[in-house]
């Protein structure tokens, strides 16, 4: 017997192993390809396939993060996805660790979103400033947030928008006190109230207007001046994507 016996390289023993980025040629690894072209300037397959390191049986990384993303249709909608939702996909090479990676990853870019600064200092007087500041905070959320945008007497913003209740999926409870503590705290001369319609449709329901009239009221009472009520949807053909209930005249306001 031959007392050296030559064996096969891994991959051949086992097949089904999933393919690592180095088995790779060069060209094909997602690495080499960000560090040559730039991060701005690949695919979105390419940043997903450095998140997941690794492919599964008879399928590279690179693959794998194609099939994720036409799984999703694409990575607005993936972005949108939890770590059960992943988990529950039984994509191939997507156990509960690169489920649970994924999830991390893409709840950190959901975080950024909401916690960047706002850069804007013009004074902020019309809906269409307060659906360019809230747009981005609501690409990736599916339940309906309630902001209020506090204001300096000369109406620009004191911080961020304040996240004051979050309901689950298309309803969200609001109390003045969650929406006017702050504004008391940083002493705000004005209020903007905002919330977004997942569906996308920024018309106002009934319960938006109801929900209105009390926090005027609210307002009144604290000595707050209440500006607006913006609902943040998504742009049509027969919307910018917001509605103002001042400029509508659906409310009453000071």
């Amino acid at each position: 017997m031959d007392p050296h016996p030559s064996y096969p390289p891994e991959r051949a023993v086992y097949p089904d192993a999933p393919m690592t980025i180095r088995e790779l040629p060069p060209e094909m690894r997602p690495r080499e390809e960000l560090q040559r072209r730039g991060v701005e300037n690949v695919p979105d397959e390419i940043l997903l396939a450095i998140l997941l390191r690794t492919g599964a049986a008879g399928k590279n990384v690179t693959e794998l993060a194609r099939e994720i993303l036409r799984r999703y249709g694409g990575l607005a909608a993936l972005a949108k996805t939890d770590f059960d939702e992943l988990l529950a996909s039984r994509i191939k090479g997507i156990g509960r660790v690169k489920a649970m990676e994924l999830a991390a990853a893409l709840e950190l870019g959901r975080r950024a979103a909401r916690q960047g600064p706002v850069h804007d200092t013009t004074p902020v007087r019309e809906p269409e400033t307060v659906y360019r500041i809230l747009a981005p905070l609501t690409r990736t959320i599916q339940q309906e947030v309630f902001w209020a945008l506090l204001l300096d007497t000369k109406n620009k913003l004191i911080g961020q928008p304040v996240e004051t209740t979050r309901g689950l999926l298309d309803t969200s409870p609001v109390h003045p006190r969650e929406v006017f503590s702050k504004a008391v705290r940083y002493g705000a001369a004005a209020v903007i109230l905002a919330h977004n319609h997942p569906s996308g449709d920024p018309v106002p329901s009934k319960e938006d207007i109801d929900i209105t009239r009390r926090l005027i009221e609210a307002a009144r009472i604290l000595g707050i001046r209440l500006v607006d009520h913006v609902i943040v949807g998504k742009p049509s053909s027969v919307s910018p994507g917001y509605v103002s209930l001042r400029e509508s005249n659906l409310v009453a306001f000071d």
